[in-house]
Formats: C-alpha cells, structure tokens, sequence
C-alpha cells in the first residue's frame, strides 16, 4: 500500500509540475494577444500631402441607396443611420437623395397603389425615416422615384410615367406636405444618350413633380457613354465610346425639351477616364448655363475601373474628379453614394479610410 501511495503522489506531484510550467505559458501567450489589440494609431498624425489642400468642389450631398441591386445591404435599422446622418452632416452634407423609392416589387415605403399591383410590403418605412432624420439635421430630403424596371427591359422610358402618377400623389399627399425637409425631386431614369421616350417621360414627371409641390426642384442624373460605360458585360472598357462632339449635340437635344421642368442635371462622372473629365465637364456647365439648369456632378465614389464590382474607390481618382468639377464651375457635387463607400460605418473597411483622406483633404476636423 505505501508503494502505491508513493507512486501516486510522484504522479501527482509530476503533474502538477507540468501544469505549472504550462499555464505561464498559457499566460504569456494571451498577455501578447491583449497587447497586440490595445496597439492603437498615434494621435495626431496626418498624411503629407503633395497636392494642394482643398482644391475641389466639395461633396455637399448624397443618394441613399436602400433599393439596389448591384451593391449589398447593410441592413441598418434607425441607430444606425443616425450615425450616418451624423458622419454625413460631420463633412457638409446638406442633401440627401432617395435613390428610387422602389425597384421592380422591392418599395420603400407602404404605397397603396404599389402594393396592390404586388410589391412587397416594405418591414420600415424608409421615406418616413428619412425624411425625419433629414428635419433632425437639418438637411434637404429630394424624393426618388419609382423605377419599376420596365425601361431596362425594353429600352422605352415612357413605360415609367403610369407607375409615378399615382406614386407622386401619394408620397405628396403623405410626406411632403407633412415634412419641411421635403426639398426635391428626383427623376430616378437613368439615361446616357438620346433614348427612346426619355424627353416626353422626363418632362411629363418634372412637370407632375412641380405642379403637385408649388415649384419643388426636380433633378436629373445620367451617366456618360464613355469607354467604361460597360454595364451588363465583362470587359473593363469599350471601342465605341460618345465622342465629346456627339455628347453635346445629343444632350443639347435633351435639355431644350426638358429644362423648364428639371432644374438640375448631375451627370455620372465614373463612365470617362480622368484625363477626359474637363473636356466633358466643361461641355456638361457650357449646356446647362444655355438652358438655364443648375450643373451638378454625381461624383461616384465606388471603382469602376477594377474586376470587382462595386468596392470603395481610391482616394486620388475621387480627388481629381472633385477638382475637374471646380475648375469647370460645377454648382454642387454629390456622391453615389455616401453610405456604401465612405461612412465609417460601412461594411467596406476602406469606405472609413476614404473618410477620413476626404477629411485630410478638404481640412475638416
């Protein structure tokens, strides 16, 4: 029995030495760990630009995309886009614009005659939402319509007007006359050329839009056909892209037949490499000064010129279109779009980083 007991305890006793030897260890690898998270950046630091500080049109706006179908949700409910209310005030942000107020059977909000026709019930009512944190903040809530897909189906843009009469009276009748942030309209077709019904589809919204709100502000955004305007295929750039000549004689066109209806026109700016921007931006002021029209640039801050589609665009390329649209004397810039791709919230990490090289850049604290 002594035997037993002896070998027992020398077992025990060897055990117990391991263990002591393994937990310092054990320790030490988890102190190492807590060390590694708690490195934070220095305060202080900023980058050392070479370029001037504060030289472009600064983005004073943005498009809310919450009906989308090339970029993902979020899934944000109202704490967060508080917070993002409140990133996008921190930078200058006065506007914010509903992207479309629904896509094909996906709405924003409880429309009667929507619903009817088969969209789905939305679980938030998103133009309520905004149009609430808009007051809260103190900015300009535009309305976008309603797209029910029929255009990219078949090429014709009158098959949009139907829809937007009842949608227009509605949201009207519902949230503009109960909401002072209810600054605009947003004609949500998106065109680049001469398109089959766009005039007479344009101007019969612009003027339905203005006619129901006492002269409301109605704008436009189309995109450019220039050599990245490649939607719907696999190549990064295309042979037959608009010359600038032929850009000016088609939306000359377009505007003489819209521009006592639409206010503004805010052009794409990510569809015509850098070096082609002033030659464009200098014919998209000259034609809007000639009719009238407010000259907006929809700076896209997503990468059109990478395999991936969509992610958050360098900081370089967002600069230099911010700085082509002040030499051409741009009104107003704002962005596609704010909360994907440069809120600190964003589900893309590099969305933040943009942030904060706008911020860098422009000199905002």
């Amino acid at each position: 029995m002594k035997t037993l007991d002896r070998r027992n305890f020398l077992k025990k006793a060897t055990l117990a030495g391991a263990s002591a030897l393994a937990v310092p260890t054990l320790f030490e690898s988890c102190t190492s760990k807590a060390n590694a998270s708690t490195i934070v950046a220095t305060d202080g630091l900023e980058s050392k630009l070479i370029v001037p500080k504060n030289n472009g049109l600064k983005i004073t706006g943005t498009f809310l995309d919450e009906i989308s179908h090339d970029i993902p949700h979020q899934n944000w409910g109202e704490k967060e886009w508080d917070l993002d209310f409140r990133h996008m005030k921190n930078i200058g942000i006065d506007t914010v614009i509903m992207i479309r107020s629904g896509y094909r059977k996906f709405v924003t909000f409880p429309s009667p005659y929507l619903l009817k026709k088969g969209c789905y019930m939305p679980s938030v009512d998103l133009v309520d939402m905004f149009l609430r944190l808009a007051e809260k903040y103190g900015m300009k809530f535009y309305f976008g319509l309603y797209d029910s897909g029929k255009y990219w189906d078949t090429g014709d843009m009158t098959w949009e007007v139907e829809d937007n009469k009842y949608v227009i009276d509605e949201v009207w009748k519902n949230y503009g006359s109960k909401y002072k942030s209810f600054g605009g309209w947003y004609i949500s077709g998106e065109i680049s050329r001469a398109t089959k019904g766009a005039i007479g589809a344009f101007h019969a919204l612009g003027k339905q839009c203005k006619d129901i709100s006492n002269g409301l502000p109605t704008f436009i955004s189309p995109w450019i056909d220039g050599k990245k305007a490649i939607m719907g295929t696999t190549k990064m750039t295309k042979e037959d892209a608009v010359s600038v000549q032929q850009h000016e004689k088609e939306w000359d066109e377009i505007f003489d037949g819209i521009h006592d209806v639409v206010d503004a026109c805010a052009f794409q700016d990510g569809h015509i490499d850098y070096d082609e921007l002033d030659a464009f931006f200098s014919v998209n002021k000259k034609l809007a000064d000639k009719y009238g029209m407010q000259c907006w640039t929809n700076a896209e801050s997503f990468d059109r010129d990478m395999p991936i589609r969509f992610l958050p665009i360098k900081f370089d390329k967002l600069r230099m279109k911010l700085e082509a649209a002040k030499r051409a004397g741009y009104d107003k810039a704002i962005t596609f779009e704010f909360s994907h791709f440069m809120s600190p919230q964003s589900a893309y990490l590099q969305a933040g980083h943009l942030y904060d090289r706008y911020k860098e850049y422009f000199e905002i604290k």
